[in-house]
């Protein structure tokens, strides 16, 4: 049985996975079971899950999308739940992808002082990066990821049925994340940048969790080593969130792969990494994502939601940054005359 140990859970593969939740579902005595979805996840996932789980257990639905990350969300939830009979000695299984997972574990750990939570990503994205970790969370007044806890799944179920489901633009976006992940560890980097109709397979895949997950385990609350993970991010994440409420919002994949560029000029600038291979990686990435423009009126608000990125530290708005290829410093602080030239490399080139 193919399995990724973490701290307190394990990852499991395919029909492993199915087979230690209904070992689980068994052993603990369950109440009763909750499947989180949206109506995307309804629709083109939840039959899947039937399939394999012999199990009843009760649907709670709600609206798919980043602006739906929301306490007002949370409220219908734990509604449901409480007028559900739902108790401590209840199990919520979280099916969809980075905001079911986030915000399916932040409900989890925070009803009736937490209950047990099971997470099956079922997006690219989410399989590598949102449902691996422990972070729970929602957004808060524009801000991602601002309200949230730290608490461990029971375990996470890999099945790559689910990717069956996507569009081509869903799985780029998560594959913003592998090649996040090939950049802070130099693993496969060079395999992703020689061949771009790979977006993903089971090595990369297996890789790019690996990676991710020894982070975690080593630094679980992201004192040090596990803010690595944020490259691309605090750059990435402002994007997002400017377009969050508009008309051309964006995937998180797309908005990290800006981070990024954006972040790898910086790192070039700052710390001295190759101008040849910030120039392959904005070429690679080009590949799979459009340029995002935006505005000089945009730009002051991108500086705006960066100031009130979470890691920041008084007021000082800090990056992860290369040295080279699978070596990173954190907590560097950058000029804003810097920044905007890295987002002007980033809008011409």
């Amino acid at each position: 049985m193919k399995e990724i140990v973490s701290s307190n859970y394990s990852i499991f593969f395919n029909n492993d996975g199915y087979l230690k939740l209904l070992e689980l579902i068994y052993k603990l005595k369950y109440s009763n079971v909750f499947v989180l979805v949206d109506e995307n996840t309804e629709v083109k996932c939840l039959n899947i899950l039937l399939s394999k789980l012999n199990q009843k257990f009760s649907v709670i639905k709600i609206k798919s999308g980043e602006e739906n990350k929301n306490l007002s969300t949370c409220n219908y939830v734990w509604s449901f739940l409480n007028n559900n009979n739902a108790d401590r000695k209840s199990l919520l299984i979280n099916l969809g992808g980075g905001v079911i997972t986030d915000m399916g574990g932040f409900i989890a750990s925070t009803y009736k002082r937490g209950i047990d939570f099971v997470n099956i990503p079922t997006t690219l994205l989410s399989i590598i990066d949102a449902s691996i970790g422990s972070k729970t969370g929602v957004n808060f007044n524009q801000l991602k990821n601002n309200i949230g806890t730290f608490t461990d799944p029971k375990l996470v179920i890999i099945d790559k049925k689910y990717l069956e489901t996507l569009d081509e633009k869903n799985l780029k976006s998560g594959y913003a994340e592998i090649f996040k992940h090939s950049l802070i560890s130099g693993k496969l980097f060079v395999k992703l940048l020689s061949d771009p109709k790979i977006i993903y397979n089971h090595e990369i895949i297996y890789n790019s969790i690996n990676v991710k997950n020894n982070i975690v385990l080593r630094d679980r609350e992201e004192s040090n080593l596990r803010k690595s993970l944020n490259f691309g991010h605090t750059i990435g994440h402002a994007y997002e969130s400017l377009k969050m409420k508009k008309k051309d919002k964006l995937l998180h994949g797309e908005a990290i792969a800006a981070g990024m560029i954006i972040e790898l000029y910086l790192s070039h600038i700052v710390l001295n990494f190759p101008k040849k291979t910030v120039n392959e990686c904005n070429k690679h990435l080009g590949l799979f994502f459009k340029k995002i423009k935006t505005t000089d009126l945009e730009i002051d608000e991108l500086f705006r939601l960066m100031e009130f990125d979470k890691k920041n530290y008084k007021n000082e708005i800090n990056f992860v940054l290369l040295n080279e290829v699978g070596s990173f410093k954190t907590d560097v602080n950058v000029s804003r005359e810097k920044i905007t030239e890295a987002i002007k490399y980033y809008q011409n080139n």
